[in-house]
């Protein structure tokens, strides 16, 4: 066994959107997975005008992300994992990512669809989502976690179900589509306390409940998300990395601050938290 190999970190890439705050997207993501001693790689999908306060443009990457992930392909071997998130890719575009994914083969790998950024500009919509995962989750080994607005707008859903829909109702279609697992998050739910939700063709699994935290806090799924990756790579099941990722957001949710005193609270990173 080659020691030196075993010790290293494992390797997790990032394909999403480039928030320059850090609030959400690839920096965030790279923040997360730092932390949980991974070796943080990232490919921009959509570069975005935002801060704080909101996202006024969200367009296509300038250099081609193909070949920025192809070029990537020398050092994802090992332990390593994926990231999809946001994506302002036209279709043919798209199609060509999902190519060179399936021919990579990440061993483990989630998608985290956004429809737009928290407050802002939005990017896609239902329809949008389906098509991304007709090209996508055919290949199979997708955890997939939506929020439950996203997963209402995949469904066709009108915007009500977003609060009222029976969590099943919410994570067919994914699953139907191909997903391996959904991660249902519940946030969005109504009620006192927020319950995600695993899901997959053997069965469903409700996670652990915790009471609705006050107030809002940017990059929440991208953190989860990141989150999941991180701690499945260091070796934790799908369902202990889901629970843990909660938890660990649980834990800085009042630690949050916002740089230069402007704009919706973002999650500090932990070395300044133990300062």
């Amino acid at each position: 066994m080659d020691d030196t190999r075993s010790s290293t970190p494992p390797v997790a890439l990032c394909l999403g959107g480039m928030d320059p705050s850090a609030g959400a997207g690839l920096l965030r993501d790279a923040l997360t997975l730092a932390e949980l001693g991974c070796q943080p790689m990232a490919v921009s999908l959509a570069e975005t005008l935002q801060n704080g306060l909101a996202c006024t443009r969200i367009e296509a990457p300038g250099l081609d992300p193909v070949q920025r992930v192809e070029t990537l392909a020398p050092h994802l071997a090992g332990r390593w994992g994926l990231k999809l998130s946001l994506c302002a890719l036209d279709a043919q575009g798209f199609r060509r990512l999902c190519a060179t994914l399936r021919h990579l083969a990440p061993p483990v790998r989630i998608w985290d669809p956004i429809l737009a950024p928290s407050a802002g500009v939005g990017l896609h919509d239902g329809e949008d989502l389906r098509r991304m995962a007709g090209d996508l989750l055919p290949m199979g080994g997708w955890v997939v976690s939506p929020n439950r607005g996203e997963a209402a707008a995949f469904a066709g859903l009108p915007p009500e179900a977003i609060r009222s829909a029976a969590p099943e109702v919410l994570a067919a279609p994914w699953l139907e589509a191909g997903a391996a697992a959904v991660w249902l998050k519940g946030g969005h739910a109504a009620g006192d306390q927020v319950q995600d939700g695993w899901f997959t063709t053997e069965g469903t699994w409700r996670l652990e409940s915790a009471p609705r935290l006050p107030g809002e806090r940017r990059g929440t799924g991208c953190l989860l998300s990141a989150s999941w990756l991180g701690l499945r790579l260091r070796g934790l099941t799908d369902l202990e990395a889901a629970e843990e990722a909660a938890r660990r957001l649980r834990g800085r949710w009042n630690l949050a601050f916002a740089p230069g005193g402007v704009g919706r609270p973002m999650f500090a990173p932990l070395a300044a938290e133990a300062r």
